[in-house]
């Protein structure tokens, strides 16, 4: 068995017909889940958090077989620099080298490893004290309510109806939005398997559900009464405005005519031209602290 996880540039060879385990991937199997020293080959794109990167190499490492080989790499500003100590602490003999402004670490399970349930601990799931919700390293704002959130929340109406929480995180939004009464069903879309995880024991209001998804490939349907959201605007961790404009114009496609977007964002992207191509009235209910939030009618 040969696994990968996330997308490796194509510079690294990835393998062929190797099982994807990352959980920004929809439908890709579970690292944690693989049986233990089942693996031949592990190649790890190697997150830039901390205590989320050492959990999946101890996570792959755990997965391969006696003679097993990984071999992980990460840009060298986001954890790259790194990984050669990391490797060397959990017992292996490593071959570093730099390649594409990476750095790639190479090494063969070929003697007892130390370290490795510590580090996978360190990157469980877990409830946190500060918030009292279920998350975990990896996933977004994974141990602090995020400020934009928070505005968002702060600012919402009761809603009624059916709705989505496109983003949802481990739910935050979706907690507020259930202090109404009046909703009567939402669903809440993450691209983060953890999130999703997280959000189902912090949400457990039959009325919500939370399904594994990127938002921007929902269907259009056309039928719901409201939409939240605090869309994402990095990916691989450089800027991307074209994400929440992607969110801005699936969130027109779901609702209905007369159906309402909540929006927060921060201050400086301009995602007003796209609300006013996408929805019939759009108006800037509360701008402070870098945020900007947004009602937008259909």
């Amino acid at each position: 068995m040969k696994l990968i996880y996330g997308r490796p540039p194509a510079v690294f060879d990835p393998p062929a017909e190797a099982t994807q385990t990352s959980p920004l991937i929809p439908g890709s199997a579970a690292l944690e889940e693989i049986a233990p020293g089942s693996a031949d080959l592990a190649m790890i794109y190697a997150p830039p958090g901390a205590l989320e990167r050492r959990a999946v190499l101890a996570h792959a490492l755990r997965a391969l077989k006696p003679g097993g080989r990984l071999d992980a790499m990460a840009p060298k500003d986001k954890g790259g620099s790194r990984l050669k100590k990391e490797l060397e602490g959990f017992g292996l003999t490593v071959v570093d080298e730099p390649k594409a402004h990476h750095r790639r670490c190479r090494a063969t399970m070929d003697s007892p490893l130390t370290g490795l349930d510590e580090a996978i601990e360190a990157g469980a799931a877990r409830q946190v004290s500060d918030t009292g919700l279920w998350s975990r390293p990896g996933v977004f704002a994974w141990d602090r309510i995020d400020a934009g959130t928070a505005t968002l929340a702060l600012q919402l109406p009761p809603m009624k109806g059916v709705g989505a929480d496109l983003g949802c995180g481990v739910g935050v939004l979706s907690l507020a939005v259930l202090t109404s009464e009046a909703v009567t069903a939402l669903t809440g879309i993450d691209l983060d398997r953890r999130a999703v995880e997280a959000a189902r024991l912090n949400v457990t209001d039959p009325r919500a559900a939370f399904e594994w998804a990127d938002a921007r490939t929902l269907p259009a349907s056309g039928d719901m009464d409201f939409v939240v959201m605090n869309p994402p605007f990095h990916d691989g961790g450089q800027e991307d405005r074209h994400l929440g404009q992607a969110f801005v114009r699936k969130a027109a496609e779901l609702l209905k005519k007369g159906g309402t977007l909540w929006m927060v964002a921060n201050r400086h992207l301009p995602y007003e031209a796209d609300l006013n191509a996408a929805f019939r009235r759009v108006r800037v209910v509360e701008e402070s602290a870098g945020y900007k939030v947004f009602e937008a009618t259909k």
